[in-house]
């Protein structure tokens, strides 16, 4: 027994010391991902062969896309589940950095539905953006998708060690990102010049790291890999044919060096995966199904190659745990960095609508990142979930965009207003830090103006000041005008045109509450002129209307209104034109106090109206928009200008002029009103719409009173009708019909204003 004893501890020491030898002679592989852009997907068809190959992989390096998927495969993702969060993620809307319009006040839906062209204009000098993108939208999926290692800084204590590389765009030098806050890095890896706004860590200026080193080969190696893996997107050079984009012209450029260098550096890869890419550019993320595939394919080429690196590793392959992304977190403190000279802490913390120290989700934070985003007045925003003990720091770098004014650009057609040219100037921090200037000016068929200046309090009450001329001219029944204007029956004509002409100066005062619910008090005064040159040839014995005409033109209206109103909002539409999901509610009531009272009938009145509605999602491609309204006239004042009248299609139909398909623009009048509206929209292809629509209402006057709103609709309306989402604004063409026998086609595009 005395003899066993040692003899057993010599045993277990000789087995320790072996087991230490094979781990230490363990071959190392090493994994390089090239970048690409949408050609990158590849990498995840490739990793799913390498996996079934049983390869354990030691070390990673990649560059842009590479870095991207890389990046997640080092934290502990499978190729599998890379496979399914690939496919999930709409990759077009997360490059264009479309924020949810809930992430707009009512101030800044306005300006992102009016206008199809932004630029900075500082100094009286257009400047072009430095990216088309902030990439906003893809920071914070990383955030999400890497928060399970939001904590390793170094990333060589990932559950893989990796490396990303970036480029300093001041010096051109290869940067090295091996340590820092992962997203970040692999965000400063990925940005392409042109398509993204550069990245600025530790006060680099950092661009996509495949303008120096697309495929990072030398780097993993020093990492300690024996033996190399790479997967490479890239293609050769292109042909003129292929170079169709400032995207493609640009990466070009950047080949002429990287084509050359990878002679070397695929020499240096023991196992040189090439997916065939010819066919797909760096922007094909819709053909992600292909790619893929494409990556696979390349792969199992090399399965051979792949088994025999796995023959040579002592080290188990074991699948990859599952990873399932948090949903709620816990932020404690707010920590703000960088360069904030305008916006208070608290403007920050209301922006963000979430309380600290109280459980959030990944959805409410990201709702609050794209509040900050949407209000224009930051660079692309980077931040960090880090744990604190009993919760998470939050660390937001914000740095105020140096662009203050901005000249803005937008074009429109319709069968109102007919062709119109907007040409913008915004001014931001014009007086006060929080404070925003702009003014329209209106060119076409119609000269109009729109000035605005809004002082944004948030929760606060806001000031803002509004001025708006406004005007159009419509062909429209003789007889509206007769019965409303107390017309001679002498005069015998069917139609006349009218010319509408409106003034209004608002000053308010406004709160809002989550930027999609507000509620505004104000004052205002209204310049109303309704006019017409078609009585003007007629004699003053046949018009009757001396008294109100000049040489050429008859005046129905030409009265000053002095009043005071309060406006309560909701809008939680998803989209202005085509709403998928979401409700609206818009009451508004005027009192209307004084008048320079042209037609000597003025008494005090009021106007109440309301609009209410809701959109609701049926199928993935079809919803239903629902929507009803009314308004009436409190009052015994004979002014008929504020009366109701119905007819035409469009948003943005001024005053008590409300849309209503199946009739002309100005066909139906009252002083009061209610109407219902119903659409169905399937969304034929991206952003093509194929709409379906009917609307019903009672209008005359007195309805309320009388209680005829609760009689069987006296009109209605159906229509048919296509729309496109364009870079311009809405497209919108539909043919609408009724049953009283009047059918149009009504036509527009471009945001309305």
């Amino acid at each position: 027994m005395k003899v066993l004893l040692p003899l057993l501890f010599l045993f277990f020491v000789v087995q320790v010391h072996a087991q230490e030898q094979d781990q230490d002679n363990d071959v190392k592989i090493g994994l390089v991902l090239s970048g690409g852009g949408a050609k990158g997907m590849a990498h995840i068809g490739a990793l799913k062969v390498i996996e079934e190959a049983g390869i354990k992989i030691d070390y990673i390096s990649g560059t842009s896309m590479g870095a991207i998927v890389g990046g997640l495969y080092a934290s502990g993702y499978s190729a599998s589940q890379l496979d399914s969060i690939f496919r999930s993620i709409d990759f077009t809307s997360l490059i264009n950095d479309n924020l949810p319009r809930s992430a707009k006040t009512f101030y800044e839906k306005e300006d992102s539905e009016r206008y199809a062209i932004n630029l900075p204009f500082n100094n009286f000098k257009l400047s072009v953006p430095q990216g088309f993108s902030g990439g906003q939208n893809i920071y914070n999926e990383l955030v999400k998708r890497l928060y399970h290692v939001k904590d390793i800084h170094d990333f060589s204590k990932l559950p893989i060690p990796f490396v990303c590389i970036a480029t300093n765009v001041e010096t051109g030098e290869q940067i090295k990102l091996d340590k820092g806050y992962l997203p970040e890095a692999i965000m400063a890896s990925g940005t392409l010049p042109s398509l993204f706004e550069p990245t600025t860590i530790d006060g680099k200026v950092l661009i996509d790291g495949g303008v120096v080193n697309n495929y990072p080969v030398e780097e993993v190696k020093k990492m300690g890999a024996d033996l190399i893996i790479g997967v490479d997107v890239q293609h050769g050079l292109r042909d003129r044919g292929s170079l169709l984009s400032a995207t493609e012209i640009l990466l070009q450029i950047s080949n002429f060096r990287t084509v050359k260098n990878m002679v070397e550096k695929s020499e240096m890869t023991d196992v040189y995966i090439k997916p065939d890419m010819m066919n797909y550019s760096v922007m094909d993320f819709d053909l992600d199904d292909e790619i893929i595939e494409k990556g696979r394919v390349a792969a199992v080429e090399k399965y051979d190659e792949l088994l025999e690196i796995a023959s040579k590793q002592t080290s188990e392959f074991k699948l990859k745990k599952h990873i399932v992304p948090a949903d709620s977190l816990l932020i404690t403190r707010l920590i703000l960095r960088g360069d904030i000279e305008n916006y208070t802490r608290g403007y920050v913390k209301g922006k963000l609508r979430f309380k600290l120290g109280e459980e959030t989700t990944f959805e409410k934070l990201q709702q609050g990142v794209s509040n900050l985003a949407a209000t224009g007045n930051f660079s692309t925003i980077r931040y960090e979930l880090l744990s604190d003990g009993d919760g998470e720091d939050l660390i937001l770098k914000l740095n105020e965009t140096p662009n203050k004014t901005f000249l803005r650009i937008g074009a429109h057609y319709d069968d109102l207003y007919h062709s119109a040219a907007l040409i913008n100037l915004t001014r931001k921090n014009l007086f006060f830090g929080d404070d925003v200037a702009s003014f329209d000016l209106i060119l076409g068929d119609q000269v109009r103006y729109n000035m605005q200046y809004y002082i944004d309090k948030g929760t606060y009450w806001s000031l803002g000041f509004n001025s708006r001329y406004n005007n159009f001219g419509k062909e429209i029944n003789f007889d509206l005008i007769k019965n409303y204007f107390q017309i001679p029956a002498s005069i015998n004509i069917n139609t006349l045109n009218m010319d509408v002409l409106d003034v209004t100066n608002q000053i308010y005062l406004q709160t809002v509450l989550q930027e999609e619910f507000g509620f505004s008090l104000g004052v205002e005064h209204k310049f109303l002129k309704y006019s017409t040159t078609t009585l003007g040839s007629m004699t003053d014995e046949d018009a009757e209307l001396s008294s109100n005409s000049t040489e050429d033109r008859t005046y129905f209206e030409k009265s000053n209104y002095f009043s005071a109103y309060g406006q309560l909002k909701l809008d939680t539409y998803d989209d202005k034109y085509f709403p998928t999901r979401g409700l609206f509610f818009d009451g508004d009531f005027h009192l209307y106090l004084f008048s320079s009272d042209f037609n000597d009938n003025f008494k005090e009145f009021s106007i109440a109206k309301a609009k209410m509605g809701a959109a609701l999602p049926l199928t993935k491609k079809l919803s239903l928009n629902i929507e009803t309204e009314g308004g009436f006239k409190l009052g015994t004042s004979g002014v008929a200008s504020m009366d109701f009248v119905l007819g035409g299609y469009g948003t943005n139909l001024i005053n008590n002029f409300t849309p209503f398909i199946g009739y002309d623009y100005l066909s139906l009048p009252g002083n009061s009103y209610v109407k219902a509206y119903s659409r169905l929209d399937f969304e034929l292809a991206p952003k093509n719409h194929l709409m379906l629509m009917a609307n019903f209402a009672n209008v005359d006057d007195d309805l309320f009173r009388t209680g005829e709103w609760f009689d069987a609709p006296k009109y209605s309306g159906y229509g048919i009708g296509y729309g496109l989402e364009s870079f311009m604004g809405p497209l919108q063409i539909m043919y609408s019909w009724s049953p009283e026998g009047t059918s149009r086609f009504f036509f527009s595009l471009g945001y309305w204003f």
